[in-house]
């Protein structure tokens, strides 16, 4: 199994509240239901206010390698990514467990 981690910051004057910020949360939200590849997923708001906190992550988990490549390439992934492009930067992290 392959953990797939992603962390968002969004850019400098951006809201959570902007309609194209909840548009992307939204799409982010179904990829759940819309990648068969996902066997774990869930993403949320960060609670905390630290500085060096992120805004918004994604946990979420794929068979292996190859199931992680299809899930990258899955249209509804590529749709979301393209949203939050407009508006955030982010890191990820993938490890075998």
């Amino acid at each position: 199994m392959i953990r797939h981690l992603v962390l968002f910051k969004l850019n400098d004057g951006v809201r959570r509240d902007e309609p194209r910020v909840v548009e992307g949360v939204k799409a982010f939200r179904a990829l759940g239901e819309q990648i068969p590849e996902l066997t774990f997923w869930e993403c949320d708001w960060n609670i905390t206010d630290r500085p060096i906190a992120y805004d918004f992550a994604i946990n979420s988990a794929v068979e292996d390698t190859d199931a992680l490549k299809r899930y990258i390439e899955h249209p509804a992934h590529q749709a979301g990514v393209a949203l939050w492009r407009e508006f955030a930067t982010w890191v990820i992290a993938d490890y075998e467990f």
